[in-house]
C-alpha cells in the first residue's frame, strides 16, 4: 500500500480535495528519503506537525522527521511563497499558508509542478490554485504553465521581462510555455 492510500484510507479531517493533495505532496515528499519530510515539503516541523494532526490524525506511523526548521531551498522560494500567499483566497487560512509553502518548495524540482507535487494531471494542480490562490489563478488567462507563469509573474513585479518578444503568439517559445503537459 502507498503513504498516499494509507493516509486516505485512515480517517481523518478537512476538505477531501485538500485532504488528496496534502496526502499527494506528502507521499512524494516522503520519496526523498533520506531528505527529512518537513524540508521536503517546504514546512517547519511543527507546521507539518499541525497539518498531519488536522488531515491525517491517524497517521502516527509517518515519519515527521527532522527537528530543525532547514530554510528556502533557493533565493526565489520565499517570492513565491509570498506571491501565493498575497492572492490566497482564504488570507490566513492553516491550509493556504501550507499549501503556498509547499507549492514553493516544490517549484524548485525539475518536472512538471503537478508532478512535483505528487499530482496525477494538471487538472488537480489547477483546481487547487483555483480554490486557494483564485486572485492569481485568474490571471493565468491563456493557461501557461503554472511554473513559467508564477516566474513571469514575480519578473513582472520586478519591472523584470524574460520573455523573447513582447507578444507571447509571437515568440519561438510559445509551446514551451503552452503547450500540453504529458
Amino acid at each position: 500500500m502507498t503513504i498516499h492510500s494509507r493516509l486516505m484510507a485512515a480517517n481523518g479531517g478537512g476538505d477531501p480535495f485538500d485532504r488528496h493533495v496534502f496526502a499527494c505532496v506528502l507521499s512524494i515528499g516522503a520519496a526523498e528519503a533520506p531528505r527529512p519530510l518537513p524540508h521536503a515539503v517546504g514546512l517547519s516541523p511543527a507546521e507539518l506537525a499541525r497539518l498531519v494532526a488536522t488531515f491525517f490524525p491517524e497517521a502516527d506511523w509517518l515519519a515527521l522527521g527532522g527537528a530543525l526548521d532547514a530554510g528556502p531551498d533557493s533565493p526565489e522560494e520565499a517570492d513565491l511563497r509570498r506571491l501565493l500567499e498575497d492572492h490566497a483566497t482564504r488570507p490566513n487560512s492553516d491550509e493556504s499558508r501550507w499549501l503556498a509553502a509547499m507549492v514553493a518548495r516544490r517549484s524548485l524540482k525539475p518536472s512538471h509542478l503537478w508532478q512535483d507535487l505528487g499530482l496525477a494531471e494538471r487538472g488537480d494542480l489547477s483546481r487547487l490554485l483555483r480554490r486557494h490562490f483564485g486572485p492569481l489563478a485568474a490571471r493565468n488567462t491563456r493557461d501557461m504553465k503554472w511554473k513559467k507563469f508564477f516566474y513571469r509573474t514575480m519578473c513582472e513585479q520586478e519591472g523584470l521581462s524574460i520573455c523573447k518578444s513582447p507578444v507571447c503568439d509571437d515568440c519561438s517559445d510559445f509551446g514551451q510555455c503552452f503547450g500540453p503537459e504529458t
